[in-house]
Protein backbone atom coordinates (compact mmCIF):
# COMPACT_ATOMS: atom_id res chain seq x y z
CA UNK A 1 0.00 0.00 0.00
CA UNK A 2 1.16 3.56 -0.60
CA UNK A 3 1.83 6.15 2.08
CA UNK A 4 -1.64 7.68 1.78
CA UNK A 5 -3.28 4.32 2.38
CA UNK A 6 -0.94 3.55 5.28
CA UNK A 7 -1.68 6.97 6.75
CA UNK A 8 -5.42 6.43 6.51
CA UNK A 9 -5.31 2.92 7.98
CA UNK A 10 -3.00 3.90 10.85
CA UNK A 11 -4.49 7.36 11.47
CA UNK A 12 -0.98 8.82 11.24
CA UNK A 13 -0.35 11.59 8.71
CA UNK A 14 1.92 10.93 5.75
CA UNK A 15 4.18 13.74 6.95
CA UNK A 16 4.52 12.07 10.35
CA UNK A 17 5.22 8.70 8.73
CA UNK A 18 8.05 10.27 6.72
CA UNK A 19 9.35 11.89 9.92
CA UNK A 20 9.30 8.55 11.79
CA UNK A 21 11.26 7.03 8.92
CA UNK A 22 13.78 9.87 8.94
CA UNK A 23 14.55 9.39 12.65
CA UNK A 24 14.61 5.61 12.43
CA UNK A 25 11.52 4.98 14.53
CA UNK A 26 10.18 2.87 11.68
CA UNK A 27 12.16 1.16 8.96
CA UNK A 28 12.52 2.87 5.62
CA UNK A 29 9.69 1.75 3.38
CA UNK A 30 10.49 -0.34 0.38
CA UNK A 31 10.07 1.44 -2.93
CA UNK A 32 8.00 0.22 -5.82
CA UNK A 33 9.15 0.44 -9.42
CA UNK A 34 7.42 3.81 -9.59
CA UNK A 35 9.61 5.07 -6.70
CA UNK A 36 6.70 5.40 -4.29
CA UNK A 37 6.92 4.10 -0.75
CA UNK A 38 5.30 0.70 -0.28
CA UNK A 39 4.01 -0.33 3.13
CA UNK A 40 2.98 -3.74 4.42
CA UNK A 41 0.35 -4.59 7.00
CA UNK A 42 2.99 -4.93 9.74
CA UNK A 43 4.09 -1.35 9.02
CA UNK A 44 0.52 -0.18 9.65
CA UNK A 45 0.42 -2.14 12.91
CA UNK A 46 3.70 -0.53 13.96
CA UNK A 47 2.32 2.92 13.15
CA UNK A 48 -0.79 2.19 15.21
CA UNK A 49 1.42 1.09 18.11
CA UNK A 50 3.40 4.32 17.84
CA UNK A 51 0.25 6.43 17.67
CA UNK A 52 -1.25 4.79 20.77
CA UNK A 53 2.04 5.21 22.62
CA UNK A 54 2.36 8.86 21.64
CA UNK A 55 -1.29 9.47 22.64
CA UNK A 56 -0.36 8.21 26.11
CA UNK A 57 2.40 10.84 26.19
CA UNK A 58 5.44 8.63 25.71
CA UNK A 59 8.38 10.48 24.17
CA UNK A 60 9.62 9.46 20.74
CA UNK A 61 12.72 8.00 22.37
CA UNK A 62 10.67 5.95 24.81
CA UNK A 63 8.40 4.78 21.99
CA UNK A 64 11.54 3.47 20.29
CA UNK A 65 12.36 1.51 23.44
CA UNK A 66 8.80 0.20 23.66
CA UNK A 67 8.95 -0.88 20.02
CA UNK A 68 12.13 -2.83 20.75
CA UNK A 69 10.42 -4.51 23.69
CA UNK A 70 7.29 -5.21 21.60
CA UNK A 71 9.33 -6.87 18.89
CA UNK A 72 11.45 -8.90 21.33
CA UNK A 73 9.40 -11.97 22.15
CA UNK A 74 11.98 -12.94 24.81
CA UNK A 75 11.52 -9.73 26.78
CA UNK A 76 10.49 -9.74 30.40
CA UNK A 77 7.20 -8.02 31.12
CA UNK A 78 8.94 -6.42 34.10
CA UNK A 79 11.01 -4.39 31.62
CA UNK A 80 7.85 -3.04 30.01
CA UNK A 81 6.27 -2.35 33.38
CA UNK A 82 9.36 -0.41 34.47
CA UNK A 83 9.01 1.86 31.44
CA UNK A 84 5.32 2.43 32.20
CA UNK A 85 5.98 3.13 35.89
CA UNK A 86 8.67 5.66 35.01
CA UNK A 87 6.24 7.34 32.63
CA UNK A 88 3.59 7.49 35.36
CA UNK A 89 6.12 9.24 37.60
CA UNK A 90 6.92 11.73 34.84
CA UNK A 91 3.21 12.39 34.21
CA UNK A 92 2.59 12.97 37.91
CA UNK A 93 5.49 15.44 38.03
CA UNK A 94 4.09 17.29 35.01
CA UNK A 95 0.66 17.41 36.66
CA UNK A 96 2.20 19.00 39.77
CA UNK A 97 4.02 21.54 37.59
CA UNK A 98 0.82 22.37 35.70
CA UNK A 99 -1.15 22.78 38.94
CA UNK A 100 1.54 25.17 40.20
CA UNK A 101 1.42 27.15 36.95
CA UNK A 102 -2.38 27.29 37.09
CA UNK A 103 -2.36 28.46 40.71
CA UNK A 104 0.22 31.16 39.99
CA UNK A 105 -1.74 32.42 36.98
CA UNK A 106 -5.00 32.43 38.93
CA UNK A 107 -3.39 34.47 41.68
CA UNK A 108 -1.82 36.90 39.23
CA UNK A 109 -5.09 37.44 37.37
CA UNK A 110 -6.82 38.07 40.70
CA UNK A 111 -4.12 40.60 41.59
CA UNK A 112 -4.50 42.46 38.31
CA UNK A 113 -7.11 45.22 38.49
CA UNK A 114 -7.88 44.86 34.80
CA UNK A 115 -8.60 48.55 34.50
CA UNK A 116 -7.21 51.45 32.43
CA UNK A 117 -4.11 51.91 34.60
CA UNK A 118 -0.78 50.74 33.14
CA UNK A 119 0.50 48.86 36.20
CA UNK A 120 -0.06 45.14 35.91
CA UNK A 121 1.17 42.47 38.32
CA UNK A 122 1.04 39.84 35.57
CA UNK A 123 3.60 41.71 33.47
CA UNK A 124 5.63 42.59 36.57
CA UNK A 125 5.86 38.92 37.51
CA UNK A 126 6.85 37.94 33.94
CA UNK A 127 9.51 40.65 33.97
CA UNK A 128 10.73 39.51 37.39
CA UNK A 129 9.99 42.83 39.06
CA UNK A 130 6.96 41.87 41.15
CA UNK A 131 6.88 44.33 44.05
CA UNK A 132 4.86 42.11 46.36
CA UNK A 133 5.09 38.37 46.91
CA UNK A 134 3.35 36.20 44.33
CA UNK A 135 0.47 35.78 46.78
CA UNK A 136 -0.41 39.47 46.59
CA UNK A 137 -4.16 39.01 46.77
CA UNK A 138 -4.46 36.71 49.74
Amino acid sequence: MNIGQAAKRSDVSAKTIRYYESIGLIAQATRGENGYRDYAENDVETLKFIKRSRNLGFSVETVGNLLDLWRNKKRASSDVKAVALKHIEDVENRIQELVSIRDTLKNLTQCCQGDDRPDCPILEELAGVMKAPAMCCE
